[in-house]
């Protein structure tokens, strides 16, 4: 197996475990620039994080009791374009929801990576670049879900007793090097198919704000070949959209 991680499926070792931090992906990118070794399949997960951020410089919530942790993964040329690991996270997000969820039949994925339960977001990911890792850090509201001005929330705590956050830690990076896995020795194409069919069903109404740009808003009509989301306009034409902010039409508050 080399420096990646290719061969074999690894051991996953959620290894380090800590009270309070300001950020879990803070801490890994500054151990990876300080020259640590920050190995693959090794999470670092929070009791509570006093600086969690999401995308677009969002905070992110802190309740006890959550998932709060990060991983890192170390890029080559051989491996999928680096931004699909958005959707390698989303997908094993989903596998470990579903195995702890006794009716995981409104649980949906929406571009790229958020964990959709019916309307309400039930986790967030936020994937950034170091040298040449990329920090994969998640939220999942297990115990409790944030207030939020612009959209609902929901944890599985509204829904049965909260699942132990230690063990979901376990069954989240066990999933996690799965699809990591897959990714690196199938591509991107089986990769896209498997998140598609977890997905809100094509024709969905969507609203995105691309960077620098007015919200527009289309239908979704799947992923392109290399993993952007493929909006249908009202003129009939189709927009590829690699980064932006995506809202279900009733996911507003």
């Amino acid at each position: 197996m080399d420096g990646a991680g290719r061969g074999i499926l690894r051991r996953c070792d959620v290894n380090r475990f800590v009270t309070e931090t300001g950020s879990t992906n803070s801490d890994l990118a500054a151990q990876v620039r300080a020259g640590e070794v920050v190995a693959e399949g090794h999470w670092l997960v929070a009791d509570r994080q006093v600086a969690g951020r999401g995308r677009q410089g969002r905070s992110w919530f802190d309740g006890s009791g959550n998932f709060m942790g990060s991983t890192a993964v170390r890029i080559s040329p051989r491996d999928p374009a680096p931004a699909t690991l958005a959707l390698v996270a989303g997908v094993a997000a989903y596998e470990a929801v579903s195995a702890v969820l006794a009716e995981p039949g409104k649980l949906r994925l929406k571009w790229p990576n958020d964990l959709m339960l019916g309307d309400a977001k039930l986790a967030g990911i936020l994937l950034e670049r170091e040298g040449d890792r990329i920090i994969v850090g998640m939220g999942v509201n297990l115990a409790a879900a944030p207030d939020l001005p612009d959209r609902k929330t929901v944890a599985l705590a509204e829904l049965g007793p909260a699942p132990d956050r230690d063990m979901f830690a376990r069954t989240l990076a066990e999933a996690f090097d799965r699809e990591l896995e897959r990714w690196r020795t199938y591509g991107l194409e089986p990769l896209t198919r498997r998140w598609a069919s977890v997905a809100h069903p094509p024709g969905t109404r969507l609203t995105v704000q691309p960077p620098g740009e007015e919200r527009i808003e289309g239908a979704f009509a799947g992923l392109t070949p290399d993993g952007a989301l493929s909006l249908r306009l009202a003129d009939g034409s189709t927009r590829a959209i690699h980064a932006g902010d995506v809202m279900l039409a009733n996911e507003e508050s």
